[in-house]
């Protein structure tokens, strides 16, 4: 973990003076345990999750009060202010400061959508099948989130299937045994004139 964190620090700023990395995923394959261990590596580095962005009303409509919010002041070298949604009461809750460090994680399903790449110094991909990814967070999130699960894999299927990350990650990221493998990820086989077809399905496991 570490020296995938002596990697990023190194990486040109992306986004003003910050190097905005993003986290990408199927719901319950890991990034938010894995960003939270890689801000640890990181110094404390901060991490925005995209589920206190998101709501009920907007699972992944949110990209314009995102870039309004967050990118453009970041990208000025100025605080961000975003207001985190609480998903029990359905509100938002009072703005949130979020100051431009040197390296910021981007955590959530969609951090890797195309709206958003211009401003990643770096697109990570945790690579789980959507299945697996699925059936942990319907084991997490117990019966009473059932009805909101299937409302989610709806949405998230339709998602990536008009907006792929995982053909433009830089790394995929592998849960094993012990801690987490890094290898490089499509990006470094696609062009900028070169159209990808291939979607968001794993590579084999280590």
């Amino acid at each position: 973990m570490h020296l995938l964190a002596s990697r990023l620090r190194r990486l040109p700023p992306s986004c003003g003076p910050v190097r905005l990395i993003g986290v990408d995923g199927h719901a319950g394959s890991g990034k938010s345990t894995f960003a939270g261990q890689l801000a640890d590596a990181l110094d404390g580095a901060p991490v925005l999750h995209l589920d206190d962005i998101a709501s009920h009303d907007e699972l992944f409509g949110w990209t314009g009060r995102l870039l309004d919010e967050v990118i453009a002041p970041l990208g000025r070298g100025e605080r961000a202010y975003y207001a985190p949604y609480d998903w029990h009461t359905r509100r938002f809750g009072p703005p949130r400061p979020l100051p431009p460090a040197p390296v910021i994680l981007l955590e959530g399903v969609g951090a890797g959508r195309r709206a958003l790449r211009p401003h990643l110094a770096q697109l990570l991909w945790m690579e789980v099948s959507r299945e697996e990814s699925w059936a942990r967070g319907r084991s997490r999130d117990g019966a009473e989130q059932r009805e909101f699960w299937d409302g989610w894999v709806v949405a998230e299927r339709r998602h990536f299937a008009e907006d792929p990350s995982r053909p433009f990650a830089d790394l995929l990221v592998r849960q094993c045994q012990k801690g987490y493998e890094t290898t490089p990820g499509p990006a470094e086989t696609v062009g900028p004139d070169r159209s990808v077809t291939h979607g968001d399905g794993p590579a084999p496991m280590c």
